[in-house]
């Protein structure tokens, strides 16, 4: 009878363990609607229409303001592991100078450039100081003139 109980714990136990393994599906950015994206017009919608149906965008171009972007992204997660883009969309809406709209694109996933940043540290330009250098190099710097802590008469 132990022994049934014990099988049907681990059998618990394991099954438990992997439910912690599911795949997490995320949305991020903005959630596109078919219909409202494809009632873009160039040359009738002006930057007040877009952003009634639209809203705000996700960002504005960094040259000219008169580009709008309008970012969504899908991940998948494992587990711990960091996320992965599955699906990305990208709708780029430009204006002319008066406001109108004068062309709508939609890209995928394949104009958005992966940034990887340096491994956690940054380098640093002069002298690197040693471990022994950085405990007690400032021992013999506690009186001098000038430094808080010295004497002056």
């Amino acid at each position: 009878m132990t022994m049934r109980v014990a099988k049907l714990a681990v059998a618990f136990l394991g099954l438990a363990s992997l439910s912690a393994c599911v795949s997490i599906k995320e949305s991020h950015g903005f959630v596109a609607d078919e219909q409202l994206t494809q009632a873009i017009q160039p040359g009738i919608d002006n930057k007040d229409s877009v952003s009634k149906s639209l809203g705000r965008p996700t960002f504005v171009g960094q040259f000219s303001p008169n580009d709008w972007y309008y970012v969504t992204q899908q991940t998948r997660r494992f587990a711990f592991r960091n996320p992965r883009t599955v699906d990305a969309t990208i709708l780029h809406v430009s204006f002319d100078q008066a406001g109108n709209v004068a062309a709508v694109q939609t890209t995928d996933e394949s104009q958005i450039v992966a940034v990887n940043p340096m491994g956690g540290k940054t380098p640093t330009l002069g002298h690197k100081k040693g471990l022994l250098e950085e405990l007690f190099g400032n021992i013999s710097s506690i009186s001098q003139p000038g430094l808080p802590g010295a004497d002056t008469q």
